[in-house]
């Protein structure tokens, strides 16, 4: 089973891989498929939003129209999956209560 991030990632990613794979124990493969799922939807969404902000949010067309930025919605649809990929993960993201009840202030 691979352990390691795959190469095609960021560097950034590839952190975010080590961690969570480390953190959370995911040794099966599908849970893996999924991460790698996750992360190269992040990989897209920071692309885009690298891209967005050398150009800026709204650009001019051919007809010097302003518009929004057309990776816009490839920013919006890689959060999405990148956030659906990791809900499925199924991680627990709560810290573990050494109390019965509901944590205070709930």
């Amino acid at each position: 089973m691979k352990k390691s991030a795959p190469e095609h990632l960021s560097d950034e990613a590839q952190g975010w891989w080590a961690a969570i794979v480390t953190e959370y124990s995911l040794d099966d493969e599908a849970g893996r498929l999924l991460l790698q799922t996750a992360l190269e939807a992040f990989d897209r969404m920071k692309s885009a939003q690298r891209r967005i902000n050398e150009d800026g949010e709204a650009v001019k067309d051919r007809f010097d129209q302003i518009k929004p930025h057309p990776l816009l919605p490839a920013e919006r649809d890689a959060r999405s999956q990148m956030l659906a990929a990791l809900k499925q993960l199924n991680l627990d993201l709560e810290p573990l209560n050494d109390k019965a009840g509901r944590p205070a202030g709930r």
